[in-house]
């Protein structure tokens, strides 16, 4: 078996439990297919190598693209269905005109570029339908195998991983550069409503207007949500003061979009497509039975309505579509910029000094909006940011301490409990000149033994040392504390537990973590120029650093957890071996 088939059978079978017989059955067929396959060449993608297994196993289980969507998200138990299924029916349009490319290798009418990256799954759904790929990889969506987001290895050939507007970016430069060498073909833009909140998109579109670029075909899907329902209706009379022609059809029907399309693309001239959808909740997630508590960053709200603030008034919050993921509605008053993450910043500059000001963000999102982050990081005072992701080179902690440490005084925390919340929220009362960051974690866990709440810098132990010198001693961030707490409940090394990124370990802390031979630090961010890190260089500890040196890879949570070496089972396989180690190292020293 190759090492592509083995992968996919990996993966595929930690979703069999959620296949039907018939679905189990074809599977089984295609990874006999793939297995078989001579895969030498390297440069091959994956959609290549997988349009052949369609074509050797030609059996359709289902002939909707709708049908094939839902499959797909129910398998994985995650993702943007109401976004995927909003703009099937464009994308369905987008096949019918030759825009997707297919395997005949001729050149599409126009450039299709796919703002909306997200969407992704639909054009897999259709590719499914069409017979261009099997029913193999579509169980892995989320979990290791095809990616959810537009990627060249799926036939995405302009691609983006971050942010949002980027797409409209990379339309405007294709068209910019397809007119430059006298190429008369257009360029097709997928994106949102929402999407169009971001800055970029405003920059593009007036720059498009502005240096006169006639091939550009701007499709939104107006269904009038981002994550959160939208403050008001896509603005056409915005577009039409930049675009010289803007139609408007039913996106729900995909013979409208195809007609529409089709005048536009064969008319001169820029111009927009607006597609009138529907769509329900943004994040599509198994009901769970029974209901399972919920993550812990879902909790803020409640825990920031209790916060006393220095001006006796409620915390200012504003967030970039955020509010579900923090959990705010109903406990605090906020503002929502839609997916304007730089705007949600740039509202705490010119508030009274005493109000409590936080930005409820992604840990992506306060990377997109790093030049208005620098503003209110050198010019607020009490500014919270709280970052609803802890993942690795996602912007997650490490990066908000190693960037905005350059400019101003800054702590970075990973509160794991409540009281280690409100101990972050008084430091910040105690000190309001410095920027609070707080990964929130978007996990459920259940909370560890002990916290830092009586002082937040400092570490506490879960597992305490015994007497004299020891070998080996854990000390963990965070979110890890919690898998670390559960690997070691077996072995019982001495660990310490951090809410601090750079603790400022008290002398009896530091003293009794000196006397181990070696010092093993768990933390689920980026481990470059992270916590680890800080332990090496500020304490001179014998520090071995176990953290995520990747960037966090699109999948659910435990599928990440597992990736990346952060499960409980491979932190315990970790541990042991380390206690192995140094068992074998006395052993040598000895004799």
């Amino acid at each position: 078996m190759n090492g592509l088939a083995t992968r996919y059978a990996e993966v595929s079978a930690g979703a069999e439990d959620r296949l039907t017989p018939a679905e189990r059955s074809v599977v089984r067929k295609e990874l006999a297919e793939l297995a078989a396959l001579d895969l030498q060449d390297t440069a091959v993608s994956s959609l290549e190598v997988m349009r052949a297994v369609a074509a050797a196993v030609p059996e359709r289980l289902y002939t909707d693209s709708a049908d094939v969507l839902r499959r797909m998200h129910e398998i994985a138990g995650f993702g943007n269905h109401q976004s995927c299924l909003s703009s099937l029916p464009t994308v369905h349009a987008c096949f019918e005109l030759g825009l997707v490319a297919g395997t005949g290798g001729t050149l599409p009418p126009a450039d299709l570029i796919v703002g909306r990256g997200h969407i992704a799954p639909s054009f897999y759904a259709e590719r499914y339908v069409r017979g261009e790929l099997p029913f193999l990889p579509l169980t892995t969506l989320h979990r290791g195998g095809m990616t959810g987001v537009v990627h060249r290895d799926w036939g995405f050939e302009n691609t983006m991983r971050y942010s949002l507007g980027v797409g409209l970016a990379q339309a405007v430069s294709r068209a910019q550069e397809l007119a430059g060498r006298g190429d008369d073909r257009k360029v097709v833009c997928l994106a949102g409503d929402g999407e169009l909140h971001e800055g970029v998109t405003f920059e593009c579109i007036r720059y498009a207007y502005d240096t006169g670029l006639d091939n550009l075909v701007l499709v939104v899907d107006a269904n009038d949500r981002g994550i959160e329902p939208l403050l008001k209706p896509l603005s056409r009379d915005y577009l039409r003061a930049y675009f010289p022609t803007v139609v408007e059809v039913d996106g729900t029907d995909a013979a409208s979009v195809r007609k529409a399309l089709a005048g536009l693309l064969e008319a001169p001239g820029r111009a927009v497509l607006v597609c009138r959808t529907r769509k329900g909740e943004h994040s599509f997630k198994l009901p769970a039975a029974p209901p399972r508590a919920p993550s812990f960053a879902t909790t803020t709200g409640r825990m920031l309505a209790d916060v006393p603030t220095r001006s006796g008034r409620p915390p200012v919050v504003f967030t970039a579509d955020m509010a579900n993921r923090f959990g705010l509605r109903g406990h605090v008053p906020y503002h929502n910029t839609g997916l304007a993450e730089t705007l949600s910043v740039g509202l705490t500059l010119a508030l009274p000094e005493d109000d409590l000001k936080v930005v409820a963000t992604d840990a992506m999102y306060y990377m997109d909006s790093l030049s208005m982050l620098t503003e209110a990081a050198t010019g607020v005072r009490n500014l919270m940011v709280l970052a609803g992701r802890n993942w690795a080179a996602w912007g997650g902690s490490p990066n908000a301490f190693n960037l905005l440490s350059l400019l101003t005084e800054t702590r970075v925390y990973e509160p794991v409990t409540e009281a280690e919340f409100h101990a972050c929220a008084r430091r910040l009362a105690a000190e309001p000149g410095t920027v609070h960051v707080l990964s929130m974690v978007d996990a459920r866990f259940t909370p560890p033994a002990a916290d830092c709440s009586q002082a937040v810098d400092d570490g506490v132990w879960i597992n305490e040392p015994g007497t004299g010198d020891g070998d080996t001693a854990v000390v963990t961030f965070g979110y890890a504390t919690t898998l670390v707490e559960e690997a070691n409940a077996r072995l019982r090394l001495p660990h310490l537990h951090c809410a601090a990124l750079n603790p400022l370990f008290s002398r009896p802390v530091l003293e009794r973590l000196r006397r181990f031979r070696r010092v093993v630090s768990v933390e689920y961010n980026g481990s470059h120029g992270g916590f680890g890190s800080w332990l090496r260089s500020r304490y001179l500890l014998p520090v071995t650093v176990h953290g995520v040196e990747k960037d966090i890879d699109n999948c659910v949570h435990d599928e990440q957890l597992r990736r990346h070496g952060m499960s409980p089972a491979q932190l315990a396989a970790l541990l042991c071996s380390v206690r192995t180690e140094a068992g074998e190292s006395r052993a040598a020293a000895r004799s």
